[in-house]
C-alpha cells in the first residue's frame, strides 16, 4: 500500500509539471532524459565558449556493466577536448613567456651596445641589398652579378703581368666616376700615375700611401675604412706587406708564419667595420709554389689562409695570349669564390696597352652571346647586314660609330636586366647627345659597304 500510494503521488506531480505553461513552452527544445539534457547543455556551452565537464551521474549512467567494456564516446569526447584546451593554454603560456624573455634580452642588448645593435632582418630591407662597383669589363660584371660588392673584401690574384693592377685601377676609375673617394696603398712602390690616368683614374683626387711596413699599411687601411668616407681601398700587394719584426731582423733570421698572423689579425679588425662603412677593400696577391707537390696544383697565395676565408669574391686572372701586332693581351678571369652570385664563371677579355680593358670588345662579346650581333664566319653583322670582318675591325668600327655602339649597349642592358629597361632617348639624354632624337637607324646608315 505504501509503495502504491508513493507511485500514484509521483504520477500526479509529473502530470502537474507537464501541464504547467512554462514546461509546455520549453517542451519543444527541452530534452526528456538526464543524459540528453546534459548533451544539450554541452552543445550550448561549447557554442558560448565554455567547457562543461560531465557530472558523475552521466558517467555512471553510460558506464557499461562489464569491466572490460570501452568508455562512452561522449565522455571520451569531453576528455579529449579538455586535454586539447589544456595543452593549448600551456603552449600559449610558454610562447608568451618566451616572447617576454626575448623582448627583455633585446632591450638589454640595445641598452648595453646601442640602438640597432640587433634587429630583425625583415625590419631592415636595405640590409638585403648589396650595391656593386663596375669592374670596367661588361662580361666580368655579368659573371659577378653586377660587379664587385660594396662593403666586402675582394682578392685578385694571379701570375706576373696578368692584369691584376690594371683591373684594380679600372675599379677605382668606376668608383670615381660615381663620385666616390678611393685610396691606393702601394706596398710594392710601383704605381705608375701616368698609366693610371690613361685608364680613367682621377690621379689628383686619388689617395696614395706607400707604407714602410705591413703593420703601417694595414693600419692605414683600417683607419680609412673606419672614417666612413672612402669607397674603395686597393692594397698592392699582400706579398709586399713585410712585418716590422722581419724588417728589423737579420737576413738569415727566420720568422715562420709572421705574415700570416699579421693578415689574420688585420682581417679580424677590418671586416667588422666594412659593412657599416660600405667600403670595398681589394687585395692584390701573388702566387707562390709549394715544394714537393706531385699531384694537384702547387700554386698557393701568400699571406696565409685568412684572406681566403674573409674574402667575399676571389678572382683568378691569367694571361692567355698576346694580341696580333702586340696591341695587348687576352686575359682569362675565373671567379673562384663569390658569396653574392653564382661562382666559378670564366670570362675572357682584352687588355690593350695604353688604354686598359677593351670595353668595346667586352660589349661585342656580350652582344654575341645574346644574339644581338651575329657572327657569320669572320664577318660580324647587325640587323642582318655585315659591318666588319674580324673582331678587331668590328671593335674599331663600333668605336668610330658611337650611335651604333650605344644602341647595342642599350639592347645588352635591357636583355640583362629587363626590369630596368633603358630607352635610346634616355641613354641619349644621359650622354648629352643633344636634342636630336635617335630613331632606329639601319647598318647601312652607319656607312656600311657591302
Amino acid at each position: 500500500d505504501f509503495r502504491r500510494r508513493r507511485h500514484s503521488r509521483s504520477i500526479r506531480i509529473h502530470s502537474r509539471r507537464i501541464n504547467h505553461p512554462s514546461y509546455a513552452a520549453a517542451a519543444p527544445i527541452m530534452p526528456r532524459s538526464p543524459l540528453a539534457a546534459f548533451a544539450f547543455l554541452a552543445v550550448v556551452a561549447s557554442a558560448s565558449g565554455f567547457v562543461l565537464r560531465p557530472p558523475s551521474f552521466v558517467s555512471s549512467a553510460v558506464r557499461p556493466a562489464s569491466a572490460s567494456a570501452t568508455t562512452s564516446p561522449i565522455s571520451s569526447l569531453f576528455a579529449k577536448k579538455s586535454s586539447d584546451d589544456a595543452e593549448d593554454d600551456a603552449s600559449s603560456r610558454v610562447d608568451a613567456a618566451k616572447r617576454a624573455a626575448l623582448d627583455g634580452a633585446l632591450r638589454q642588448i640595445e641598452k648595453n651596445y646601442g640602438r640597432g645593435s640587433i634587429m630583425r632582418l625583415g625590419d631592415a630591407p636595405d640590409a638585403l641589398k648589396v650595391d656593386v662597383i663596375s669592374t670596367g669589363a661588361l662580361t666580368l660584371d655579368i659573371a659577378l652579378g653586377g660587379g664587385l660588392p660594396k662593403g666586402r673584401v675582394v682578392e685578385i690574384y694571379g701570375p706576373e703581368s696578368s692584369g691584376k693592377t690594371t683591373l684594380a685601377l679600372h675599379v677605382i676609375a668606376s668608383s670615381q666616376r660615381d663620385g666616390g673617394t678611393c685610396a691606393f696603398v702601394d706596398a710594392e712602390h710601383a704605381l705608375d700615375p701616368v698609366y693610371a690616368g690613361l685608364l680613367g683614374v682621377d690621379v689628383p683626387g686619388l689617395l696614395v700611401s706607400q707604407p714602410d711596413s705591413g703593420e703601417m699599411a694595414l693600419d692605414v687601411v683600417d683607419r680609412l675604412v673606419r672614417s666612413n668616407a672612402v669607397d674603395v681601398v686597393v692594397v698592392d700587394s699582400v706579398a709586399a706587406l713585410v712585418p716590422r719584426a722581419e724588417l728589423e731582423a737579420e737576413m738569415a733570421d727566420a720568422q715562420i708564419g709572421l705574415q700570416a698572423r699579421l693578415m689574420s689579425k688585420a682581417m679580424r679588425k677590418i671586416t667588422g667595420s666594412l659593412a657599416a662603412s660600405g667600403c670595398t677593400v681589394v687585395f692584390l696577391n701573388q702566387l707562390r709554389s709549394k715544394v714537393g707537390v706531385i699531384y694537384g696544383s702547387p700554386e698557393v697565395t701568400s699571406g696565409g689562409n685568412a684572406l681566403k676565408f674573409y674574402a667575399s669574391v676571389r678572382l683568378d686572372i691569367r694571361r692567355r695570349e698576346i694580341l696580333p701586332e702586340n696591341v695587348g693581351i687576352k686575359c682569362k678571369v675565373k671567379i673562384v669564390k663569390n658569396k653574392v652570385a653564382p661562382p666559378f664563371g670564366v670570362v675572357m677579355f682584352d687588355i690593350l696597352f695604353g688604354s686598359g680593358i677593351d670595353s668595346m670588345g667586352c660589349m661585342l662579346d656580350a652582344a654575341l652571346e645574346l644574339d644581338i650581333v651575329e657572327r657569320r664566319g669572320s664577318w660580324y653583322s647587325f640587323r642582318g647586314e655585315n659591318f666588319a670582318q674580324g673582331r678587331l675591325k668590328a671593335c674599331d668600327f663600333m668605336k668610330e660609330n658611337p650611335n651604333m655602339a650605344r644602341e647595342v649597349e642599350v639592347q645588352v642592358r635591357n636583355n640583362l636586366s629587363p626590369e630596368d629597361v633603358v630607352t635610346l632617348e634616355e641613354e641619349a639624354g644621359e650622354t648629352s647627345m643633344g636634342e636630336n632624337s635617335y630613331a632606329d637607324p639601319t647598318p647601312a646608315e652607319y656607312g656600311i659597304l657591302e
